[in-house]
């Protein structure tokens, strides 16, 4: 029994030794770790604050815009991007705003905005449809070299029929019929045919251009025949 008194005793001086050179570091790493975690629910509170309130923002232009107060809503996605311009309704804001634009014929505004959002966005989708609406807009400034080019080097994903349908309306604009025609018969095959379709596509009005051309007797090239 006294043996074994001592070495419980030898065990608990070891202990309290041990406790005596890394006490402080137990302690120190316990408030590191509770103040990390104290800052990582502050941090979480902080960014969900800042969504409502960026969100609350975005909603104020939806109102103004429904309300036919286009400088007001101009004016609110403007401060909208400068208190919030790593949120997604920024990006969101200057494809409204770009739209408000191109109705006041400010086509170069809406080139602005919608370039800024095709480089910068953090979202993929918003960056390819800033990319197809910029194409359309540089078309309205006559410059469909510029539109063809905007709509090269990206895969356009969900977005290839109305990439297509772009790409044949600049072809279109330079005259060349048969390449739009080319391109409107590949974005009508994009979109699923009589299928589904992407709800942003005017299935009708583009089956209206391809109709529109090939009633004039344009072709679209034969596919070259495969080699035996």
């Amino acid at each position: 029994m006294i043996d074994d008194y001592y070495n419980e005793q030898e065990q608990w001086d070891r202990v309290k030794r041990w406790l005596r050179e890394n006490g402080p570091w137990l302690i120190a790493g316990v408030i590191i770790g509770l103040g990390a975690l104290a800052g990582w629910r502050w941090y979480e509170s902080y960014v969900e604050r800042r969504h409502v309130e960026a969100s609350a923002a975005f909603g104020e232009v939806i109102t103004a815009l429904e309300r036919g107060d286009r400088a007001a809503a101009i004016k609110g996605i403007d401060e909208l991007r400068e208190e919030f311009g790593s949120s997604a309704y920024a990006d969101q804001g200057d494809l409204l705003g770009a739209r408000v634009h191109v109705d006041t014929n400010e086509l170069g505004k809406a080139v602005d905005r919608l370039t800024r959002v095709m480089e910068g966005s953090d979202d993929p989708q918003l960056q390819l449809l800033a990319r197809v609406r910029l194409a359309r807009v540089q078309i309205a400034q006559n410059n469909a070299d510029a539109a063809l080019k905007t709509l090269e080097g990206v895969e356009p994903g969900g977005f290839a029929a109305r990439f297509d349908e772009v790409r044949g309306d600049a072809l279109l604009a330079k005259g060349d019929r048969v390449g739009a025609l080319a391109a409107w018969r590949k974005a009508e095959s994009a979109a699923g045919g009589d299928g589904e379709r992407p709800a942003t596509l005017d299935l009708e009005g583009l089956r209206l251009k391809i109709w529109d051309l090939e009633s004039d007797g344009v072709k679209t090239p034969a596919a070259p025949a495969a080699k035996p």
